[in-house]
C-alpha cells in the first residue's frame, strides 16, 4: 500500500497525516463556518490594514519561450527573506543526572527526589518569508514561527532584524510578522484567481538553509484540497521544486508577481517529488489584512456541516446533478438553524453565485463579514427554495471523536434479512458518549462492530460511529436502527452518521458486498 507523506516545508516542523482522517475533519470544519478575513466587508470596500502593491492583470501568455528569468529574479529576490527561529526548551524533571556515576535511583533522594532539573539546548527552525509592505510587514507560514521565542529575519542584502509576531492563523497556515525598518522592497500581488493551469512560475526561498534559491515549473492545478488537516484548503499546486526551508517563500509568475506562499509538499520520501502546494495570494492578502487589523482572522459562521455530493449520494437523494454542498448537520441555535436550513438540504447558490462543492461553499461565504445577510438557494426534496440568513462570527472549535474500542456485538450483526448486514449497534450510555466524544445534543445508535468484508465497512462505517438516520428516518436508539434496517426497501441504504467529529451522509450498497458480513 502506498502511503503519502504530507510535509510542511520548514526544517523544524514535519507532520504525518492520516489522509482519511484529515479529509473527514476537513469536511465538517469547512462547512461549520464561512471565511471572512478581518473586518473587511466586500459590500463597502473598506480601506485595507496593509496597502500592499497589486497588479491584477492576467499574465502575458503570448510567448512560450523565455531566454532567461534573471531580470525577474533580480526584481523579486530582495522581497524574499530567510527566517530563523529559536525555541527555548523547557526544564524537565527526571532527566540525566547532574553528575556521572550517580544514575542509580537510590541517589535521587539527594537530588530533589524526582531527579535533577535538566535544561535541554534550545531548538532552532528555518523557513522563508515575503515582504508585503515597505514598513516591515512580512508574511510567512504559521508552522514556521509557531511556538518560537525568537524570530530573526535575514534580508537579501545581509541585514538582520529581530521580528515580532503580529498574528497567526493556523486554519490557513499563514502568519504575519514585522521588523522595524522602512523602505523595504515589498512584493507585488497578482490576482491569483486569474492564474491558469500551465502558467510558468518561479519558487523562491531558502531550502535547507543553504541560501536563497530559485526554481521554476508550472501551475499544475488550482483549488487543490490535499487533506493537510487545515480548515481552509484551496492550494495552488506546482511542480517547481520546493524543499525544507522553503515554507513561507514566494511563488511568483513570470512577471515577478506573488501568486502564492509555498507551504507544503506531498511526498513518499520526505523530499520533493513534483507536487508542491502554495496558499493562493488572494487568500494570503485577506488573512494578512485581518491579522494586521485585529491580531486574528474574524470568520463568518453559518453553522452547517456539509459534504460533497458523490454520484451514489446524488442518486440516493434523487438529484440529477452533483453540484452543490449537501448539508449533513445543522448546529442548534446557529444562523442556519434560525433561518430554517435542514439536514439533507443541498446548497446550490449563495447570493446568486453557484456553489460547486462543500469547499467552494466555504470560500463563497468567506468573502463576507459577520453580520452580512445572504440568500441561499437550496434543493429540498428535489424542490428549489430560497432561504434568507444572516451570518455571525465563528467562535470555538468543533469537537473531534476518539477511536472506538471493541465491544460486544448485538443481534443486528447476525441479521441477514435486512440492510446494513454485519453492523452491531447499542444504545449510547454516558460512558460511551464520553469515550467517543459524542455531543450531548445527538441521539442515535452507536456502532460497536463492523464486519471487515461487509458493504457497511466498504462505505466507511466504523466502530464508534453514531447512526443518526436511516433513509432519512430518525434513529434515537439501537432498537430504532434494528427496526429501520429490517423494513428498509432495496439494497442501497442512505445513512446519516456522526463520525470522528463530523456529521455526514454515506450510502451502503449491499449489492457490492463480498464475503461473510456476519463473520
Amino acid at each position: 500500500m502506498m502511503v503519502f507523506v504530507l510535509t510542511t516545508m520548514n526544517t523544524a516542523h514535519t507532520s504525518f497525516f492520516n489522509r482519511r482522517q484529515a479529509l473527514w475533519a476537513a469536511s465538517v470544519l469547512a462547512l461549520a463556518g464561512a471565511f471572512a478575513a478581518g473586518a473587511q466587508s466586500s459590500a463597502t470596500n473598506a480601506k485595507l490594514a496593509i496597502e500592499v502593491k497589486r497588479n491584477e492583470e492576467p499574465v502575458n501568455r503570448g510567448t512560450l519561450e523565455m531566454g532567461s528569468f534573471s531580470s525577474v529574479v533580480k526584481r523579486v529576490a530582495p522581497s524574499v527573506v530567510k527566517i530563523t527561529t529559536t525555541t527555548k526548551a523547557r526544564k524537565v524533571a527526571g532527566g540525566p543526572p547532574a553528575f556521572p556515576g550517580f544514575e542509580h535511583p537510590a541517589f535521587r533522594q539527594f537530588f530533589g527526589g524526582a531527579g535533577p532539573q535538566v535544561e535541554p539546548p534550545p531548538q532552532s527552525g528555518l523557513g522563508s518569508g515575503v515582504i508585503i509592505s515597505g514598513d516591515g510587514f512580512i508574511v510567512t507560514n504559521n508552522h514556521v514561527i509557531e511556538g518560537a521565542d525568537e524570530v530573526i529575519v535575514a534580508m537579501n542584502d545581509q541585514r538582520e532584524f529581530k521580528a515580532r509576531v503580529i498574528g497567526r492563523d493556523p486554519q490557513t497556515d499563514i502568519a504575519v510578522i514585522k521588523v522595524e525598518a522602512n523602505e523595504l522592497p515589498a512584493i507585488t500581488f497578482a490576482d491569483s484567481g486569474k492564474i491558469e493551469v500551465g502558467d510558468r512560475v518561479l519558487a523562491i526561498g531558502n531550502p535547507f538553509g543553504i541560501g536563497e534559491t530559485v526554481t521554476t515549473g508550472i501551475v499544475s492545478a488550482k483549488g487543490r484540497r490535499a487533506g493537510l488537516g487545515l480548515d481552509y484548503e484551496d492550494f495552488v499546486q506546482t511542480d517547481a521544486a520546493i524543499n525544507p526551508g522553503n515554507s513561507g517563500g514566494a511563488l511568483v509568475d513570470v512577471e515577478g508577481r506573488l501568486i502564492g506562499i509555498n507551504t507544503a509538499i506531498l511526498s513518499r520520501s520526505g523530499g520533493f517529488q513534483g507536487v508542491g502546494l502554495a496558499v493562493p495570494a488572494n487568500l494570503v492578502g485577506q488573512v494578512a489584512d485581518g491579522l494586521v487589523r485585529n491580531g486574528k482572522v474574524i470568520r463568518g459562521y453559518l453553522g452547517v456541516g456539509a459534504q460533497d455530493l458523490t454520484p451514489t449520494l446524488a442518486e440516493s437523494l434523487g438529484l440529477k446533478t452533483r453540484r452543490g454542498a449537501l448539508v449533513a448537520d445543522v448546529q442548534p441555535g446557529s444562523p442556519a438553524a434560525k433561518a430554517g436550513v435542514k439536514n439533507g438540504d443541498v446548497i446550490i447558490a449563495v447570493n446568486g453565485e453557484e456553489v460547486e462543492d462543500a469547499n467552494r461553499l466555504t470560500f463563497s461565504i468567506g468573502a463576507l463579514a459577520p453580520g452580512t445577510s445572504l440568500e441561499l438557494r437550496v434543493l429540498r426534496d428535489g424542490v428549489s427554495e430560497t432561504v434568507e440568513v444572516t451570518i455571525t462570527e465563528r467562535t470555538g472549535a468543533v469537537a473531534k471523536a476518539g477511536r472506538a474500542g471493541a465491544r460486544e456485538r448485538e443481534a443486528w450483526a447476525e441479521n441477514d434479512e435486512g440492510v446494513l448486514n454485519g453492523v452491531a449497534v447499542e444504545d449510547v450510555s454516558p460512558q460511551m458518549r464520553n469515550q467517543f466524544n459524542v455531543p450531548a445534543r445527538l441521539q442515535g445508535a452507536l456502532i460497536t462492530q463492523v464486519a471487515p468484508n461487509s458493504a457497511a465497512a466498504k462505505s466507511g462505517l466504523r466502530a464508534g460511529d453514531l447512526i443518526l438516520e436511516i433513509n432519512r428516518q430518525a434513529v434515537k436508539s439501537a432498537q430504532d436502527a434494528v427496526d429501520l434496517s429490517r423494513t428498509a426497501g432495496g439494497k442501497k441504504t442512505l445513512v446519516r452518521v456522526y463520525a470522528r467529529g463530523a456529521t455526514q451522509f454515506v450510502v451502503v450498497d449491499e449489492t457490492k458486498a463480498t464475503g461473510d458480513a456476519s463473520e
